[in-house]
């Protein structure tokens, strides 16, 4: 794993992404390859590679990523119906190797779609 991710490099102003917010702790970007009519990508600052790399004295920014969660799913039309996927290692469909959320909205989802 690369210690330096593409979304470190946009969270480092270096790669443009269409952001739709940001502050001290994360930036929400729109994924560049969309499952959704809404999907955005929740990425926190701190670059934690997977969530089971996440210690204890990660806890409150984990928290505090799923409260920004709800907030942007709100802001952008979704906050009655939306899904959050973290995907955990490459088995899981993870391919960036930094911890993220993605905020999917604007259709529906049946739990027959997870994936099992």
């Amino acid at each position: 794993m690369s210690d330096v991710s593409i979304f470190t490099r946009i969270i480092n102003g270096e790669i443009p992404a269409d952001k739709v917010y940001e502050d001290d702790d994360c930036i929400c970007i729109k994924d560049i390859s969309p499952k959704a009519p809404v999907h955005l990508l929740l990425i926190p600052r701190k670059p934690i590679p997977r969530l089971v790399d996440a210690t204890a004295e990660d806890q409150a920014l984990l928290g505090a990523l799923m409260v920004k969660a709800g907030e942007i799913a709100k802001e952008n039309g979704v906050g009655d119906a939306f899904r959050l996927i973290v995907n955990n290692g490459e088995e899981a469909g993870q391919t960036v190797f930094h911890l993220h959320l993605h905020i999917l909205g604007g259709k529906s989802f049946t739990e027959a779609q997870l994936g099992f």
